[in-house]
């Protein structure tokens, strides 16, 4: 099974979300289940109901392998909450297509936290 490889960043305090560190180096299959579970590693995904890596599937990827505690305060309705900003390689994730953005391998995801207490 081919896989992805991407750097993920973090700031504005959503580091302390992701066992306190601003940056991962992670790996995620290319292909994966069209509902966006997450398959168990090397579990074959049916061709029918499979569709290439994009960021809905990593957003959940990252829920069920990174996040360490409150997911409320990352996701909303299976993507990221308001106030959240996501850059894809430098660029607004809205001019990419958002959730629909299919990953490569080399990406840089950030997520940026817009949302302080006070």
């Amino acid at each position: 099974m081919s896989s992805i490889s991407l750097n993920l960043e973090f700031g504005g305090g959503l580091e302390l979300l992701f066992s306190n560190k601003r940056s991962h180096q992670i790996s995620i299959p290319a292909i994966v289940p069209k509902d966006n579970h997450t398959p168990k590693p090397d579990a074959p995904v049916a061709a029918h109901n499979s569709k290439p890596a994009d960021v809905t599937f990593l957003i959940h990827w990252m829920k069920d392998n990174l996040l360490q505690e409150r997911v409320e305060l990352f996701m909303e309705n299976d993507t990221v909450r308001p106030g959240i900003l996501v850059l894809i390689n430098d660029t607004d994730w809205e001019l990419e297509g958002e959730g629909d953005y299919l990953l490569k391998d080399g990406d840089e995801i950030v997520f940026i936290s817009t949302l302080h207490g006070g």
